[in-house]
């Protein structure tokens, strides 16, 4: 028996899908706003997890704000083909809700898979079940705009789905209206012994998160609640080191175990957690009467799980170096904003990864970043930048980002006063500082770096034989919240003329501490 420390999926891994393909055992997580799309974790023994591919590397989210974008991937593997569905979500501003939900066909996990089929945009998080009949359905959240709730998530539609043409037939149903704990969503249906079990989500993805479990003996329904509802949920007891525990996907193995994973967080400091949402996995049972039950005999997520084998190998390190010598991205670190990169802005070379400049931090449209995700409370990471700027909208340099409204960013720019420099740049929820005055540099090539200590981060940077460090222990608890959790940058900047100023990024370390 191997013990699994959860989160299995540590930094931003939202919104897990967990499934059996042709071969393995795989994990989908959301991406937003960062590109390539729909991450693919892949497993042979449900213990060790490893990144294995993106789904969506031909997409443009031009303009989706923050949050937005690629929502709650959900797959299925069925007589041997791959199945994805997801949304584009456009705009969340109450007191609507503009979502595109897509299907896309593959006959292997690695592609290629077919142009995206649009299905609705009643509403979001969708999934599909293929009944023993034959026949496949089509299942969402729905979105209210009349509710007087901030929250408009009104239940749960299915619609039955052609399975060749992958239209819609008929008139979308109303499955499943919630319970008290409201903002419903996420479904899914299992059948087992007879009975199609419906899996949501509810109370928001925040302390009141849940997952719902109810059952029918027909897949329209009514279903009967769960009597010990919520089956899983961290609301009730704040000492749990995974909070948030809801949004949840089931899967079994060849010996009739089963396995729950799930969307997690885990706060630093009161509700602060950096790292976004994770993905946790935890071992359940079919109780007596027919119910899903966490194994642990409550409803509370454990820090580990169980898997009936004999041995793994050790759990690998978070640390990453990269040179850039190998001519390309490396995906299963590295990610993009809004746009796949293109050649007119980012390009390989013996020095490192040459970027041009973008817009700036806060824009929707044209950011020239690369971005890493944030695993560990306690990191250091540095980078060495070779950049030349002549007037002070051209900047380049690592920041730490969560989004458009909340980064640190300690940049190489220029001041008419001290020439090329170093500065430090913040925005908190909107709010922009410059938190030092310029510093200036002599050498063309300085080590820029930043090491995080929970809420705490000190930035500094080398500039030959000198170490300078910049505002040490500066509160990081705004780039706590939103959708993603923060990510490490490297970020070139021209606000003068795009793609006129570029710079050369080398040795790029994260070292978990």
């Amino acid at each position: 028996m191997v013990k699994v420390a959860n989160p299995v999926l540590t930094g931003f891994n939202p919104d897990p899908c967990l499934f059996r393909g042709a071969d393995a055992y795989y994990l989908l997580v959301s991406t937003f706003e960062y590109l390539p799309g729909i991450r693919v974790y892949r497993s042979e023994d449900l213990v060790e997890w490893d990144y294995y591919t993106s789904i969506l590397t031909d997409i443009d989210l031009t303009g989706n704000t923050r949050g937005c974008s690629i929502w709650a991937p959900f797959a299925a593997y069925h007589d041997g083909k791959y199945y994805v569905v997801y949304t584009d979500v456009k705009s969340t501003r109450v007191p609507y809700k503009d979502v595109n939900n897509y299907i896309i066909t593959a006959d292997s996990i690695d592609g290629p898979w077919s142009k995206p089929y649009y299905i609705n945009s009643s509403g979001f998080d969708p999934s599909v079940f293929f009944d023993d009949d034959g026949k496949l359905y089509f299942l969402n959240e729905y979105w209210d705009y009349r509710l007087k709730t901030h929250n408009k998530s009104a239940g749960i539609l299915i619609q039955e789905l052609e399975p060749k043409s992958l239209t819609l037939k008929g008139d979308p149903q109303i499955l499943f209206n919630g319970t008290a704990a409201k903002k419903t969503e996420a479904p899914e249906i299992y059948k087992h012994n007879g009975y199609y079990y419906l899996l949501t989500a509810e109370g928001g993805t925040e302390s009141g998160h849940q997952e719902t479990i109810a059952r029918s003996k027909s897949i329209f329904g009514p279903y009967e609640l769960d009597p010990k509802n919520p089956m899983l949920t961290s609301k009730d007891n704040p000492k749990l080191t995974l909070q948030n525990a809801g949004h949840a996907s089931l899967v079994s193995d060849d010996q009739d175990n089963w396995y729950l994973a799930h969307l997690t967080t885990r706060p630093i400091k009161d509700d602060v957690t950096l790292l976004g949402r994770e993905t946790a996995i935890q071992n359940v049972k079919w109780s007596d009467d027919g119910w899903l039950r966490l194994s642990n005999g409550s409803n509370q997520p454990d820090d580990y799980y169980t898997v009936p084998i004999n041995e793994a190998n050790p759990v690998r390190s978070n640390e990453f170096h990269d040179d850039f010598k190998a001519g390309k991205l490396n995906f299963e670190h590295w990610n993009t904003l809004r746009k796949m990169p293109t050649s007119d802005w980012l390009q390989f070379s013996k020095q490192g990864v040459t970027i041009a400049g973008g817009q700036s931090p806060q824009s929707e449209f044209n950011q020239h970043l690369i971005a890493k995700r944030q695993t560990d409370v306690n990191f250091s990471t540095s980078v060495t930048v070779d950049f030349k700027p002549t007037n002070y909208m051209q900047l380049a340099g690592l920041g730490l980002y969560l989004d458009i409204d909340n980064y640190a960013f300690l940049a190489v720019t220029f001041d008419e006063t001290v020439g090329r420099c170093i500065t430090l740049l913040k925005a908190e929820k909107g709010e922009f500082s410059i938190l030092t005055s310029p510093i200036a540099i002599k050498n063309d090539s300085v080590k820029l770096k930043a090491d995080v200590n929970g809420i705490k981060g000190t930035f500094s940077f080398e500039d030959g034989n000198h170490d300078v460090e910049i505002k040490p222990n500066l509160d990081l608890d705004f780039l706590s919240g939103g959708f993603t959790g923060n990510f490490i940058v490297l970020d070139t900047i021209d606000m003068g003329q795009y793609n006129r100023a570029k710079a050369t990024f080398n040795s790029f370390d994260y070292q978990p501490n």
